[in-house]
């Protein structure tokens, strides 16, 4: 009796483990609360705004530029290679977006998306692509007049570059805090279940 007692807590021991190790594998598969199959949707949204509105911005402040450089390029062709500055500056902007884009993208492929994650993700790109719509905006506007009076007075030119920089810098505010909430990692899916000893 003694080794059918040590022979039924053995099997018992192994089939406890099995059941163990399949219950570990199933709560790692099935989507939870935590980590819903739509999780990824946020994701890929946040990184869509971020591009498409950061290049609304870039789009905007290039276009409206480029009208006070045309006005004054007939007149003075000279400073028009000096008025581009304003462009440049819109251009950057989309690379904002751009960058959070691919950050949130490569979060996308990992085995582990949670809800938070997603959520994250979405801030992240709505963050850099809002401020990077007001900074386009506000280079545009600053370069079309900018270019405009530069026309008229040179020494308007260090003015309107510094000015640019502070409307670049709204940008730039966006991004930093996008990286931070696009580089936080949530690892709430993986559940760990004990393993029992044999």
């Amino acid at each position: 009796t003694k080794v059918s007692f040590a022979q039924h807590n053995h099997t018992e021991s192994i089939i406890m483990h099995l059941l163990t190790v399949f219950l570990s594998y199933l709560l790692q598969i099935i989507p939870t609360a935590i980590c819903p199959v739509y999780a990824p949707f946020f994701g890929a949204m946040g990184a869509s705004m971020a591009l498409s509105l950061t290049v609304v911005g870039a789009g905007y402040g290039t276009a409206k530029s480029s009208v006070g450089i045309s006005s004054m390029g007939p007149n003075r062709p000279d400073l028009v290679i000096k008025a581009i500055i304003p462009v440049i500056f819109a251009g950057a902007i989309a690379v904002y977006g751009l960058i959070i884009s691919v950050i949130i993208t490569a979060n996308l492929g990992s085995d582990i998306y949670t809800l938070k994650k997603g959520f994250l993700d979405l801030g992240a790109g709505l963050t850099v692509g809002i401020c990077g719509a007001a900074a386009g905006m506000a280079i545009g506007v600053i370069g079309d007049a900018g270019v405009r009076g530069f026309a008229h007075q040179q020494r308007l030119y260090v003015g309107m570059v510094l000015v640019l920089i502070f409307a670049e810098a709204l940008g730039l505010f966006g991004l930093i805090i996008a990286l931070l909430l696009a580089n936080n990692k949530d690892t709430d899916c993986k559940v760990e279940m004990p393993t029992p000893s044999i």
